[in-house]
């Protein structure tokens, strides 16, 4: 059976910068091609007209589906499901599919829809990015323009709920496998990684959340992060229980934010045992906030390599192919967020 496609769902209130971080994400896509779902509201398609004929290699505009008929999570079936088989049925695959929600949308149903028999053996969802305006969370709102929100919510004829902000902002968070504390130029240091924090003892644990401006994040951070989360919904609890239920278009070309993001390679020699290496890796990565590590690695007898790949705690590993010409060696790639402590990483991870 061909591999499922990867899907990743970006959710977050309107003002809170998803549009920028997806066209951020669709200009450093390094070749891979990538579709995209749009959840506008009302006529006014601003998202799509953003991406669309952006010029960008990776997003043609026959690859930019706008779902224009209401809050998606309102009209799953008659909208979304359709608009998904047809995305899954062309000729040509994508390699991975992006869908940006409303503002208003609870990201449970979305999630929940990809256990639908016409999808469910086609396509995951690779992880749920939750958006949040960290100068207007920091300053106690959910958004920096409440009264926009609410003239969506007018505007959009197709909704049938009206939860509350305070409980679609927690179900936002509880449904996220990353949280994205945007705008944090806006904020001073002491002040966006207190908000961080704050946010991490709110989420699920092994939920990861990383500060970033103008939405600029490395695709390897926001892609590659496997969760399957339709098929850990228990997990993902909505805060209500009734259904009754954009952004900040700044040049994002201006402002990559890289700088707050760093890699390196860490070699070592084979591992005698790759069970008690893996949880060597889980210990590492939980003692110093690392958001990503994968590689090979040479164990001991063994003339496979064995893949590694690690997002937050959660260390996945097979035996892939020979190392042929290779060297036998372990090379792992350390991903995380600037200042990583290299040397201690480094140590850990030989010994």
């Amino acid at each position: 059976m061909p591999a499922k496609i990867p899907a990743t769902v970006v959710t977050g209130f309107l003002g809170a910068g998803k549009t920028t971080l997806i066209r951020h994400l669709l200009e450093n896509a390094r070749g891979k091609r990538i579709a995209l779902v749009i959840n506008e509201f009302g006529d006014l398609g601003v998202d799509g007209g953003i991406l669309k004929g952006c010029g960008i290699e990776s997003c043609r505009d026959e690859d930019v589906v706008e779902l224009s008929n209401g809050c998606i999570c309102c009209t799953v079936a008659d909208d979304f499901i359709p608009t998904m088989e047809k995305l899954l049925d062309r000729d040509e695959p994508v390699d991975h599919i992006v869908i940006e929600t409303s503002g208003l949308a609870l990201p449970q149903p979305l999630i929940r829809a990809f256990n639908w028999p016409g999808i469910s053996t086609r396509v995951t969802v690779d992880g749920v990015v939750t958006v949040v305006d960290g100068k207007a969370v920091a300053e106690g709102r959910f958004a920096h323009d409440i009264a926009a929100i609410d003239v969506q919510r007018a505007a959009d004829d197709g909704l049938d709920h009206e939860t509350p902000l305070s409980e679609l902002f927690e179900d936002q968070i509880a449904a996220a496998d990353m949280i994205v504390v945007n705008k944090t130029d806006l904020l001073g240091a002491e002040e966006a990684e207190a908000l961080a924090a704050k946010l991490k003892s709110e989420a699920r644990t092994g939920v990861q959340v990383v500060r970033a401006a103008m939405g600029a994040l490395p695709v390897e951070v926001l892609l590659g992060q496997g969760a399957a989360a339709e098929a850990d919904m228990e997990a993902r609890h909505e805060v209500h229980h009734h259904h009754d239920h954009d952004d900040d278009h700044h040049d994002a070309a201006h402002h990559h934010g890289h700088d707050e993001f760093e890699s390196f390679v860490v070699t070592r020699p084979e591992v005698t045992d790759p069970k008690a290496f893996a949880a060597q890796v889980a210990e590492v990565i939980r003692a110093h906030d690392i958001l990503r590590l994968k590689g090979f690695v040479a164990v001991t007898g063994k003339p496979m390599r064995l893949t590694l790949q690690a997002v937050g705690p959660r260390v996945d590993t097979h035996f892939d192919r020979p190392f042929g010409a290779d060297p036998r060696e372990t090379r792992l790639v350390v991903i995380g967020e600037a200042g990583l402590d290299r040397a201690a990483i480094e140590a850990a991870l030989a010994a």
